[in-house]
């Protein structure tokens, strides 16, 4: 995209109206904050038709976009292993985590996040891969154990308050 691309009205609904290049830059530390396209752009003051649109059209914003999301994916598989590691307890955690959930999350976006990886690191995507799989099994095995645990402690009758 040309920077002078014509962007269409649809794609301004809801944004700021002294929107300026800087939206970009907010849009990206918020992207790889949450993985949220939908997030981002709210915080950044843009449409998310903008967004995509910008992805689309400019090279550079469509890798900054993808380094933004592997930093998520990242945070997210830190926060699994840290909540895996530590529990969580119930009524003492601000925000509400689903494990199996997470744990599909990264199965899915392993690929990308090999290729990416690979690319960043010019390492070869195979390693990258073997190594988000390892990782992936050490998760699901950290799980079973934490199941089988509390499974064994409700079994003995021990109650929690």
């Amino acid at each position: 995209m040309s920077k002078n691309a014509r962007i269409r009205p649809e794609q301004k609904v809801g944004e700021k109206p002294d929107l300026n290049r800087h939206w970009r830059t907010l849009f990206l530390a918020v992207l790889a904050e949450t993985s949220n396209v939908s997030a981002a752009a709210r915080e950044a003051g843009v449409n998310p038709s903008r967004a995509y649109r910008v992805r689309r059209e400019e090279a550079d914003f469509r890798r900054e976009w993808y380094a933004a999301l592997l930093e998520g994916y990242e945070h997210l598989e830190l926060e699994t292993l840290y909540r895996l590691r530590m529990g969580t307890e119930a009524g003492k955690d601000d925000r509400k985590f689903d494990i199996a959930n997470a744990l599909r999350l990264l199965m899915l976006h392993r690929e990308t996040v090999a290729r990416e990886r690979a690319q960043n690191g010019q390492q070869d995507e195979a390693a990258v891969l073997a190594a988000i799989n390892q990782r992936l099994e050490t998760i699901r095995a950290r799980e079973l154990e934490i199941a089988r645990f509390l499974k064994g402690r409700d079994a003995s009758g021990s109650v929690d308050e």
